[in-house]
């Protein structure tokens, strides 16, 4: 029997609930996360890919799988592939009229999603909360947050291998008045900053919470602050990449460096 991969998981809770919002978020928020594997029409060029397209009555769909398997099961021959993650292959096809066909004939998580979807999530991947710059009062535990975000933090964070070495949620009381809720990172990697305020954003974002805000802030593990969150927070801690899985290793296909995309041709 095929491992049910977490796409699959994903998919089957929401077909349970179709008027279920959140598990249609949670869905999508799998999708961009995971590592998928794009069919090409040739061999990518340099950083610039063709991938193939297929015209339905529904549109123009590229195709993209979960699996090496799913994808060769479904081409039954050898094709030329792209592996990138979903938020990078959303990124390429928004705007371009051009749908999503994901594990099609392969596996219970097989959907087509329009090209007007496509766009929609790529929108919503690029939300991100603002850093905290207000002086913080008081820090506290946090307090009436759903399980829903505490879970989707938990996930979402376990795919930020080695961009920072922990995470705190914590209450704030700020000088001068107001309330709320900071996810505090500490030693976080010079220049991940932004991947991260994202990566919080996108947690609040597909928590399916209507109405909230979840500010962020960074912080070395020598500074006060560090100490206080650690005292009062929930605590995260990132994963840290292999240092023996790295040696050697650096990005040679396309999708790689997420410093620089693919581009379509």
């Amino acid at each position: 029997m095929t491992q049910e991969t977490p796409l699959d998981t994903s998919h089957a809770a929401m077909e349970a609930a179709p008027q279920d919002d959140a598990a249609r978020l949670r869905f999508y928020e799998r999708l961009a996360d995971s590592e998928l594997f794009l069919m090409l029409e040739r061999e990518a060029e340099g950083d610039t890919i063709s991938p193939a397209l297929f015209e339905t009555p529904d549109g123009t769909f590229a195709l993209v799988f979960d699996r090496e398997d799913r994808l060769a099961e479904f081409a039954g021959q050898i094709v030329p592939y792209a592996a990138l993650s979903g938020r990078m292959v959303v990124q390429m096809l928004a705007g371009q009229n051009i749908g999503l066909g994901v594990n099609l004939d392969v596996a219970p998580s097989a959907i087509l999603i329009p090209a007007d979807a496509v766009t929609w999530l790529q929108q919503t991947l690029g939300q991100a909360p603002a850093e905290v710059d207000a002086e913080i009062e008081s820090v506290t535990a946090p307090r009436g947050l759903p399980e829903v975000l505490i879970s989707s933090l938990d996930t979402k964070l376990a795919t930020a291998v080695g961009l920072a070495r922990s995470a705190y949620l914590v209450g704030l009381t700020y000088q001068g008045g107001g309330q709320g809720h900071m996810l505090g990172f500490v030693d976080a990697v010079e220049g991940a900053e932004p991947a991260l305020a994202k990566a919080a954003g996108e947690a609040l974002t597909f928590s399916g919470i209507e109405a909230g805000a979840l500010d962020v802030g960074f912080f070395a593990a020598s500074d006060a602050m560090a100490g206080r969150l650690a005292r009062a927070g929930l605590r995260f801690d990132l994963p840290q990449p292999d240092p023996a899985g790295l040696a050697g290793q650096g990005p040679s296909a396309p999708g790689r460096d997420p410093d620089r995309p693919p581009r379509l041709k």
